[in-house]
């Protein structure tokens, strides 16, 4: 199937028509979630010989990007499970069968999320300031609070990982396993009230002894940056699919730009239409070379991904930026499309004022730009001298 066949037109229309009433009532997108649900887009990761789409991450990158030309906060929090199951698909094309079971649940209609942000954790995946206190029989025991917990009304496992202080002989251990719903000792609180992406409700998520029995814990790693498969397969999936979202919202805002022109008259140039006034095609042109440089970046990491293509160290740099790219291209688009489109964008209502809102998220998702710009620096040039 193609992204075409996958999120037909109108499908696609019946998402966007809904996107501005789920921002504007700060509402959970349960309408979109279920019709996507129904058409299969939950599984795109799935092998199809357990049903799903057997796509891979470039086929899954540009079906988000269409998603997200209609509604960006659903593509955002869709983006949570496709992350995990693209986890694990990337794992499995590798020869790592530890994440086979999320592809057999996600097959059974399991609804994956991620916690695993946490406020003022800087080091992201490499430490956590989450508690995970071994039990006895191989269980762990987690305490801590994960902020920006996107399907927070709809997931059925959630995807968390703390330390384990004492682990690897008191150097302290990582540890990563899945909740389900029904798991006691977490709590989600109902603060999302955002500037954008409202719909996905992306609550934090108190764990208060949260237990993650051993046949759930899924991987146990170094505290650090680590060589582990799996450091590798969150940021290849997060990154991408993150950077496809954006690169999704940047496309629909030239769309709604350039129509906004050619409809928009001069009043001091006798009614002839803004399509004819030399500084508005010259911020056009701008905002479309900015997004034409961007599609291919897209495709080829993804792409590449895909083909086991062995970047080395390289890997990371190439990912990181890839997601800043995105972001902030979609950031500068958003902003000349609103440029050329006169005072009617700044109402409420108005599509491009919600995809302003909604581009600045970006730059909040990991790796942001000062963590970007180091690990990129590092990769060419090496790590600052002590």
């Amino acid at each position: 199937m193609t992204p075409e066949e996958v999120l037909p037109h109108a499908l696609l229309e019946q998402i966007r028509g809904r996107a501005a009433g789920y921002d504007r009532e700060n509402a959970f997108f349960h309408e979109d979630l279920a019709e996507l649900v129904e058409a299969g887009y939950l599984k795109m990761f799935v092998p199809a010989d357990d049903g799903g789409l057997g796509f891979g991450l470039e086929a899954a990158a540009q079906c988000q990007r269409r998603l997200a030309t209609a509604a960006p906060a659903t593509a955002l929090a869709v983006n949570m499970h496709l992350v995990w199951t693209g986890v694990a698909h990337v794992l499995k094309a590798r020869g790592d069968s530890s994440l086979d079971f999320v592809l057999k649940e996600a097959a059974k209609g399991e609804i994956f999320a991620f916690g695993n942000s946490e406020a003022g954790n800087d080091s992201v995946l490499f430490d956590s300031r989450t508690t995970a206190m071994p039990l006895p029989g191989g269980g762990y025991s987690f305490t801590g609070t994960k902020i920006f917990t996107s399907l927070s009304p709809a997931w059925t496992r959630l995807g968390i990982f703390g330390k384990d202080p004492d682990g690897r002989d008191g150097e302290g251990e990582l540890v990563h396993g899945f909740i389900t719903r029904e798991t006691p000792g977490y709590r989600i609180v109902d603060d999302w009230d955002t500037l954008g992406m409202r719909a996905s409700q992306s609550n934090t998520t108190i764990l208060d002894g949260a237990t993650v029995p051993p046949e759930r814990i899924f991987r146990r790693i170094p505290v650090g940056p680590s060589r582990d498969p799996l450091i590798f397969a969150i940021f290849a999936c997060f990154e991408t699919l993150l950077a496809a979202v954006y690169t999704g919202l940047g496309e629909r805002a030239l769309a709604v730009g350039v129509d906004t022109v050619k409809r928009r008259t001069s009043f001091k140039n006798n009614g002839r239409s803004y399509a004819q006034d030399p500084d508005i095609r010259w911020k056009v042109a701008a905002a479309a070379m900015a997004m034409d440089s961007l599609y291919p970046q897209l495709a080829s990491v993804a792409a590449e991904v895909d083909g086991l293509v062995d970047h080395g160290p390289q890997w990371f740099p190439k990912l990181v930026g890839l997601k800043v790219n995105a972001t902030e291209t979609a950031r500068r688009v958003v902003d000349l499309a609103i440029r050329v489109s006169g005072g009617s964008s700044y109402f409420r209502g108005s599509e491009l004022e919600r995809l302003y809102r909604d581009v600045l998220a970006g730059m909040f998702h990991p790796s942001d730009d000062e963590s970007a710009h180091n690990t990129v620096a590092n990769a060419w040039l090496g790590p600052l001298e002590g």
